[in-house]
């Protein structure tokens, strides 16, 4: 039923990358806390006013020297957490210099383990994804494409095992609520099972939205943060959300003031469940996957 909805991308299961430069991978933090970040960073691109969107707009397309120094401002971001959700990132074509945006944060933020999905492929001139980078190996790793036309799609992954593992999904929704809806009812059908889930991204709509009207009403899902995101220079609209089931312990949260791209990142810190913490097994190598 699930894969009903499919583009030509298929629903798979996959692995992480590695990043050798890195300590080797934990299971989960030591401490029990999970720093988790959301970030649409508009490929990298320095959007400060509404007129940018002209005159900046062939940096869509082309490259710009200026691009490398805004990744480097959000790599440094990024370095203080451990889960991050990226939306709009570029996976290696004319536009970002044949860079893929996600593992070269990867490495400027210190993340063992990244992923790219790849979810329009223009070929040598753009690539468009989302990404995910991690200090956590996950136990699963999903990429799932989303219904309504190409170019939208979820990463999904489970911290721990058993009935306290924890889901995250990582998404870039569409702006129409009718394709929203469809792509919030796939979502809901894959976190259905879990007891404790997350679901980060930039969702094109209010919380009030997600939590009362949308497919995901009955699940009884947090928002803690109402804080518009967009535009970055001047928020009205609140379009970036981390949200958490009410078995997650909510320890911070906040809308980082920090306008890199065209949307703010936010960001919300959760105590894990006891049940993943007791009896913590040893870091695992960091080495690519056979």
């Amino acid at each position: 039923m699930l894969r009903r909805w499919s583009s030509a991308r298929t629903v798979g299961l996959c692995d992480p990358r590695v990043n050798p430069q890195c300590a080797p991978v934990q299971a989960w933090p030591s401490d029990g806390v999970l720093r988790l970040l959301s970030f649409n960073i508009q490929v990298g691109i320095s959007t400060e006013r509404y007129h940018h969107y002209l005159t900046r707009g062939w940096q869509h397309l082309l490259p710009h020297p200026g691009r490398a120094l805004n990744l480097r401002r959000i790599g440094d971001l990024l370095a203080d957490y451990d889960l991050v959700a990226l939306q709009e990132v570029d996976g290696g074509s004319l536009r970002s210099g044949g860079i893929n945006q996600v593992e070269h944060l990867a490495q400027l933020g210190h993340f063992p383990l990244w992923y790219q999905q790849l979810n329009r492929n223009l070929g040598r001139f753009a690539q468009h994804s989302n990404g995910l980078l991690s200090r956590l190996r996950p136990s699963l790793l999903e990429d799932h494409p989303l219904p309504g036309p190409p170019g939208r799609g979820a990463v999904l992954m489970t911290i721990g095992e058993g009935e306290d593992a924890v889901v995250v999904v990582m998404m870039h929704l569409s702006l129409g609520a009718r394709t929203r809806t469809r792509q919030l009812a796939y979502i809901r059908e894959l976190i259905g099972g879990y007891r404790h889930q997350i679901l980060m991204g930039d969702m094109n709509t209010h919380a009030n939205d997600l939590l009362q009207h949308s497919p995901l009403r009955d699940l009884g899902l947090l928002a803690p943060q109402l804080e518009a995101t967009f535009p970055s220079w001047r928020p009205q609209r609140c379009l970036d959300h981390i949200l958490i089931s009410s078995g997650l312990a909510l320890e911070r949260f906040e809308v980082v003031a920090q306008p890199i791209s065209d949307h703010l990142p936010v960001a919300v810190d959760i105590r894990l469940p006891h049940a993943l913490n007791a009896g913590q097994p040893p870091m695992l190598n960091n080495a690519p996957d056979q």
